[in-house]
């Protein structure tokens, strides 16, 4: 004889299984923008093929890693020695001690940017972020950036976010339209702007000038920092200027990315 706790038995489980069914394919789209195994990474690096970074087993040694670091310094990418717990995490295939994950954008060397900006007649607007990690976070200020003009926005080689599916969609599409450099030392990168003719303006706390007392309409650069540690000392030593917002509220800071859309705004403000 069926009971109604039958039905609620079964419909839990028809529900848990879907519910599981539906993860699965979600932890495969998400998971799916990386390869494994020392021939096809290294065969990636030696393509056209866009990597993001590389995670590599702790201690590991072998005629591939010599390559792969050679291959890798000349392409700026940011490889990571870990246990090989982690690795486990990413693929229960046989990996051979390395993983690498593949971009979903092309990365475009920063004097391309100024330069093209230059050529096209614009006033050059360069975004520099330095250690935002988070991917929702940059998603949300390529989106900004692409609203308001930015001509490319500068990333620092290590401690990124991934440019992977989950940049683009929190990005509503908007990372597929801006141009990203990744550069080794985000300090080289500010002096290169500068001797490129661009003002190179920090937006941090520490200082007493806000970023409405500036004059914005000149080739620019603005440089956003983490939430966390914001801009390292070393980058704030190389910027022409450092800029505030005004807090007028009990919590005195705000989200990176609703900073960075308040600091771009006020560049379109001024540039009318």
């Amino acid at each position: 004889m069926q009971t109604p706790n039958d039905d609620n038995n079964r419909n839990y489980k028809e529900k848990r299984d879907y519910n599981n069914s539906r993860n699965n394919r979600n932890r495969r789209q998400t998971t799916s923008n990386f390869i494994f195994g020392w021939h096809p990474v290294l065969e990636a690096l030696r393509s056209d093929k866009t990597i993001d970074k590389i995670l590599v087993e702790k201690d590991f040694k072998s005629e591939e890693m010599t390559e792969l670091m050679q291959l890798v310094k000349k392409q700026s990418i940011y490889v990571q020695r870990v246990p090989t717990e982690k690795l486990n995490r990413i693929t229960r295939k046989a990996h051979q001690g390395v993983v690498a994950f593949v971009s979903e954008i092309d990365f475009v060397p920063l004097e391309n940017i100024v330069a093209g900006a230059f050529e096209a007649g614009k006033n050059p607007l360069i975004l520099v972020l330095d250690r935002i990690t988070d991917v929702r976070n940059f998603g949300a200020i390529v989106r900004s950036a692409e609203c308001t003009g930015v001509d490319g926005i500068v990333v620092p080689t290590r401690l990124t976010a991934q440019m992977g599916a989950d940049a683009v969609k929190t990005s509503a599409g908007a990372l597929m339209h801006m141009p990203i450099c990744r550069y080794r030392s985000l300090v080289g990168a500010v002096n290169f702007l500068k001797e490129s003719g661009l003002k190179v303006v920090a937006c941090t706390e520490k200082t007493d000038k806000q970023i409405y007392d500036l004059e914005l309409d000149m080739p620019l650069a603005i440089v956003m920092g983490s939430e966390e540690v914001g801009i390292s000392e070393e980058v704030l030593e190389v910027v022409d200027e450092r800029a505030s917002l005004p807090m007028v509220g009990k919590v005195g800071s705000l989200n990176v990315s609703v900073a960075t859309g308040v600091a771009l705004y006020e560049v379109v403000r001024q540039r009318g």
